[in-house]
């Protein structure tokens, strides 16, 4: 369980700052959300509003837990939160990069499954 909440907090500081720098350049018209799910594990950054009459809605970042490994399902980020994640101490075993079928994912240095 100290694992699951060590990768939760991890998650959700990345996030945070991401949308904290993102914040300061955005269009003023487009919220920036975060959404934090503990319980589930889900985790969500996005963006929503609306912008010359079209709606917009986007994610820049979606990733869950699962059988403790976090699964990175959309990155939309420069650097890449799999690089983040590293940083903070999380192995590369613990990271699966979701976004890959599981076919491709065995070429990643990251873990399949």
């Amino acid at each position: 369980m100290e694992k699951i909440i060590r990768y939760q907090n991890a998650i959700k500081n990345i996030l945070t700052e991401y949308e904290r720098i993102s914040a300061q350049v955005t269009d003023p018209d487009i919220d920036e959300v975060l959404m934090f799910d503990d319980q589930r594990s889900q985790y969500l950054w996005f963006n929503i509003g609306w912008k010359n009459e079209r709606r917009v809605k986007a994610i820049s970042v979606y990733v869950r837990i699962k059988n403790e490994k976090i699964y990175i399902e959309e990155d939309w980020t420069e650097e890449g939160i799999a690089n983040e994640l590293l940083t903070e101490g999380v192995p590369k075993e613990d990271i699966v990069l979701a976004f890959h079928d599981p076919e491709s994912r065995k070429y990643t240095d990251f873990a399949i499954a």
